[in-house]
């Protein structure tokens, strides 16, 4: 587990609503210096969503014009002995995400970042990404034993080939397997045993040597989540504050093992977002941390073992909101490090 200590240094969870993949870059290393992470732009491209993003060299995957599904009567015995052999070799060379998927990753990569604390990227997750995805007769493929092993597979080997390609600006890596499906756990739509959710995750948490971390952006059983190797928990702080503080005794290990809790506490909806000020997100920050003060966690080693982002992806607002939400997120974040930091 990662021992550093960010201080509620600011990052960003992925999206942001640009077109421009140099402009997106250029907002990030303006307000996220020490933290930035890489920006997903689904409003440039149907191939920048988080779903599809990561879809390139999956067998079988097919894309008609915005659906993308798994077309079984391609026969896929020879992709998956392709995909199986590159993960036994540990080998993610063909499972590149290129600039036509991912256009904000190749613009920041070609960036001038100056000597960043960490540089952060993202992944979606395994349980998402296999709800989300389908086979032609829209069937979730992560209900098939086979396509379910390999999409872990697959997703491990896309983590290992960014995580290498951040590495070329930075030492420090962050990695946050993003898995908003995380909610539907236990629903009556949602019908995956845990020790397939915890086996899938750690599957693809394997494939990641930095900081390695989780988010998901609603309620969800954080027990579960924190019984895998990670070193960063993030959550939606701002919609559901007292979520995890459902959970006091793990977050208690968590911390004391060096974790670090990412506090989304900047909102991405912008009817919110104009009603907030430095100081209303700061009370409503102390609040979320409060239960956990009286359960013997000092607020001081809080902000010391957290960060500070936007409660999900900026992709949904206006660019001038975005671009707010970012600012709040850098005042807030250096409001803090003032008092108990630095």
């Amino acid at each position: 587990m990662s021992r550093l200590k960010f201080g509620c240094l600011p990052t960003a969870i992925g999206s942001l609503p640009h077109t421009n993949a140099q402009e997106a870059c250029r907002s990030i290393l303006r307000y996220l210096p020490a933290i930035p992470a890489w920006p997903q732009l689904p409003k440039r491209s149907f191939k920048e969503n988080m779903y599809v993003q990561f879809s390139e060299g999956f067998p079988g995957i097919t894309m008609e014009e915005e659906r993308i599904y798994v077309d079984r009567s391609q026969g896929l015995d020879s992709a998956l002995e392709r995909l199986h052999t590159a993960y036994l070799k540990n080998d993610p060379t063909g499972y590149a995400i290129s600039p036509e998927y991912a256009a904000g990753l190749h613009a920041f990569l070609s960036s001038e970042v100056k000597s960043p604390l960490a540089i952060k990227g993202q992944v979606t997750g395994p349980v998402s990404w296999g709800l989300f995805i389908t086979d032609q007769q829209h069937y979730s493929i992560i209900y098939d034993e086979t396509l379910a092993e390999a999409l872990a597979k697959h997703l491990r080997l896309k983590a290992s080939w960014q995580e290498n390609a951040l590495k070329q600006i930075s030492p420090t890596s962050i990695i946050f397997i993003d898995e908003p499906y995380l909610t539907s756990l236990g629903s009556a739509f949602v019908s995956l045993p845990s020790t397939q959710v915890l086996a899938l995750l750690r599957e693809v948490l394997a494939g990641i040597n930095g900081v390695k971390g989780v988010h998901c952006c609603g309620e969800t059983d954080w027990s579960l989540v924190l019984r895998l190797p990670i070193d960063i928990l993030s959550f939606d702080t701002y919609n559901y504050p007292n979520t995890l503080s459902l959970y006091p005794a793990e977050v208690k290990s968590f911390l004391e093992r060096g974790g670090t809790i990412a506090w989304g506490i900047i909102p991405n909806d912008e009817e919110a977002l104009v009603r907030e000020t430095i100081a209303s997100l700061n009370e409503r920050l102390e609040e979320a941390i409060a239960p956990f003060n009286r359960e013997g966690l000092r607020f001081r080693q809080l902000i010391e073992q957290g960060l500070l982002t936007p409660s999900c992806g900026l992709a949904s607002l206006s660019l001038g909101a975005a671009e707010q939400a970012l600012e709040f997120l850098e005042q807030l974040s250096t409001k803090l490090r003032k008092r108990y930091i630095i």
